[in-house]
């Protein structure tokens, strides 16, 4: 992939695995932000209050150094990891899988609970849209009106995002585009006398 693309998937999914009676059923949710785990884990709970077991993993952000797994009261390593390494295998950020084990009554041993908890992150990850994301970068760029026929030739010409614009004798534009681009645009923004820059963010 492009340096500034990331794999996620475009909405939740739900998957299952069954083994010696147990029942191991998966949910995948895209996220962004660590705020947002904590409330869809207790809707599960709620929701699967038979289960046992809620173990999960997730991962967030471009870099996908924002991680955490949680074997739920499982053996050590043997639900969230596994669950992680399915995150890993197919590459994927800005995702949350739980998966809520039903009991069957039989022990399954710590290599059967690792291939159950797999198997069932990768059932969900399989029923889930894939998508490729593009990074992006939001700035506010301000600037004469007198330059506004310069600015708009570039942000035309770039395919530049625009929103919040304000045109007076002192205009201001939110910008957006690919992370990629950075230094190509701001090559020819930077030639607009009086225009200047402020970086708001990166999603």
């Amino acid at each position: 992939m492009e340096s500034d693309t990331y794999k996620t998937i475009s909405s939740s999914s739900r998957g299952i695995y069954k083994e010696k009676g147990s029942r191991f059923v998966s949910f995948a949710f895209p996220v962004s932000e660590q705020k947002e785990i904590k409330p869809i884990i207790d809707k599960i709970r709620k929701e699967n209050h038979e289960a046992r077991h809620h173990s999960f993993a997730y991962m967030i952000g471009f870099e996908r150094t924002n991680y955490r797994v949680s074997d739920d009261g499982e053996p050590s390593g043997t639900a969230g990891k596994p669950i992680l390494g399915q995150i890993n295998s197919f590459g994927l950020t800005n995702i949350l899988i739980v998966v809520s084990r039903y009991f069957g009554g039989t022990l399954l041993g710590v290599s059967g609970l690792i291939n159950a908890y797999r198997s069932a992150a990768a059932s969900a990850i399989n029923n889930a849209e894939l998508t490729k994301m593009t990074l992006r970068e939001y700035y506010e760029i301000i600037y004469p009106y007198t330059s506004m026929n310069d600015v708009m030739k570039i942000l035309k010409e770039e395919n530049i995002g625009q929103s919040e614009q304000i045109f007076d004798l002192e205009c201001r534009i939110r910008i957006n585009f690919r992370e990629s681009l950075r230094e190509k645009i701001f090559s020819r923004l930077s030639r607009i006398e009086g225009l200047k820059s402020t970086y708001i963010e990166t999603r």
